[in-house]
């Protein structure tokens, strides 16, 4: 059975080629070619691919912190290619399948498909080393803002999607809220919000066991009575 591959690669040249490699080995199906770091995301997210190839040296978000985006459960095997060999030791330090250095060579790319089809196998999971996330991005027209963790106040799901509030603006994320309570210091006080510690101005308690926060913006968040015992926890009160 051949193995269900998504590539994440900027460089049209270098991303054919590395299908045509790919597809002449017989071994591997190609279902997505991305272009960055957030076409990547979405391929992932809907197809669930057994291996990613993916490029470091990305644009705007490079390829270490664009598995910082994606939930834990659903990253695939990891394949790195990059074209300098300081990022291919980086890559081996975070547990990754393997990597390929560009120009890629046929028998490297043939050493690499092996390993995952092991992997895939034996049903091992990598045990990646994926740091926290430290931006959230947001997409407008014709353009991608990405906000520090740091800066926003809550993030909340609706019937219009998962946004974020930062510096009284609101913003749409395609990410869900369970990956960024999954990579950030956010922390979850209702089923639909999660909040930032450090923006909390006060915590209101209400008669029915439930609460709600203010934010240093004046926002105010529900905190349910499911959460409310983690709250006090966290916050230590």
């Amino acid at each position: 059975m051949k193995l269900k591959a998504v590539i994440v690669e900027d460089e049209i040249h270098a991303r054919d080629e590395l299908e045509f490699l790919l597809k002449e080995t017989g071994r591997v199906e190609v279902l997505e070619k991305c272009t960055n770091a957030l076409e990547g995301i979405r391929a992932v997210n809907k197809h669930r691919p057994e291996v990613l190839f993916l490029d470091i040296n990305l644009p705007a978000i490079d390829g270490f912190e664009m598995l910082s985006m994606i939930e834990e459960s659903l990253i695939p095997h990891v394949v790195f290619v990059t074209a300098f060999d300081e990022y291919a030791i980086k890559a081996f330090e975070k547990n990754a399948a393997d990597y390929l250095l560009k120009p890629i060579e046929k028998e490297r790319l043939l050493q690499a498909l092996e390993k995952v089809e092991k992997l895939a196998v034996n049903s091992d999971k990598q045990k990646l080393e994926i740091p926290l996330m430290r931006r959230i991005p947001s997409y407008g027209a014709h353009k991608i803002k990405l906000v520090d963790i740091d800066d926003i106040e809550f993030v909340q799901t609706d019937a219009t999607g998962v946004y974020f509030v930062c510096e009284e603006k609101k913003y749409f994320t395609d990410l869900t809220l369970k990956v960024i309570e999954e990579k950030t210091k956010l922390f979850r006080c209702h089923k639909q919000y999660l909040i930032n510690p450090d923006k909390i101005d006060e915590i209101i308690f209400e008669g029915n066991s439930s609460a709600k926060i203010k934010t240093r913006g004046n926002y105010y968040v529900p905190v349910s009575r499911h959460y409310l015992k983690t709250l006090k926890e966290i916050l230590s009160i």
